[in-house]
């Protein structure tokens, strides 16, 4: 976080009705472009309305007709993502914040850059600090080692994307509305999908119960907007800041990895 120069993307706005495929797509251009050297280091904030985005182990499920008309039903979208993890549950309630940084000139290891963004939402929510845990949370949808949680309850997971020598550092953060809602969808999800069938991957047993928005873990109504204010407001503190959007060539290199991305869905969907 030491960095004197930062592009910032606010993409929290203009993509909530569009699909996260738009986001992934957009994550893999930035990773391009800042492992090349074309661009600073960024961070982008980014939120998607009513989808669920599955991983590539969810796309395995025996019965994945059954557990994508489940979220269908619900009123979400499905897409795959192209990077690690498991399901979690997009909504206008749910902030994703993607630091994008180089590795051209000096390595950062998986747990370094893991470690870049926890300690960036502790500087972020100084209220609850020193609660802020990071280690698996059993029960969790889409559980990892780097789960963020206060008291045994988790509010967020942090995922790596890396090309070309450019790393996205990826954390969705349950800021509004409850997480338990949002696991008992991911739960139904997983029970159609498997129906008691034995399966090679081990899928997350949901608990409910174990997940949380940050607004009910410390009990204040935090907004997405006011989160993404003070985002910006922290960022203005760390040195110079470029809000400039992306050029005409940048945008064609968005196209390509996002009609890849489009593509690779259709097929994984129509498996």
């Amino acid at each position: 976080m030491s960095r004197t120069k930062w592009r910032y993307l606010d993409q929290s706005v203009s993509l909530v009705e569009r699909s996260p495929l738009e986001s992934f797509a957009m994550d893999d251009t930035l990773c391009h472009l800042v492992g090349s050297g074309q661009s600073s280091e960024i961070f982008r904030t980014w939120v998607h309305d009513h989808s669920v985005v599955l991983g590539i182990q969810d796309h395995r499920l025996p019965y994945l007709d059954e557990a994508v008309k489940v979220i269908e039903q619900a009123g979400y979208q499905p897409i795959v993502r192209n990077s690690g993890g498991l399901a979690v549950v997009l909504d206008s309630g749910v902030l994703n914040v993607s630091i994008v940084l180089s590795e051209k000139t000096n390595s950062v290891d998986i747990p370094a850059a893991y470690e870049i963004m926890v300690a960036f939402i502790k500087r972020l929510f100084p209220e609850a600090a020193n609660e802020i845990e990071a280690y698996e949370i059993v029960g969790s949808y889409c559980p990892g080692s780097y789960d963020l949680s206060i008291g045994g309850r988790k509010f967020a997971g942090i995922s790596q994307r890396r090309i070309r020598s450019g790393i996205a550092v990826q954390i969705y953060l349950c800021i509004e509305g409850s997480g338990a809602k949002r696991a008992e969808l991911i739960r139904e999800f997983y029970n159609a999908g498997i129906q008691g069938t034995e399966t090679k991957f081990s899928y997350p047993d949901i608990q409910p119960e174990v997940m949380a928005s940050l607004s009910e873990l410390i009990g204040a109504e935090l907004t997405v907007r006011e989160t993404v204010a003070r985002i910006e407001a922290m960022l203005t503190t760390l040195g110079q800041l470029n809000k400039n959007s992306l050029t005409v060539e940048e945008l064609k290199l968005y196209d390509y990895y996002l009609n890849r991305l489009i593509e690779r869905n259709r097929k994984l969907l129509s498996e």
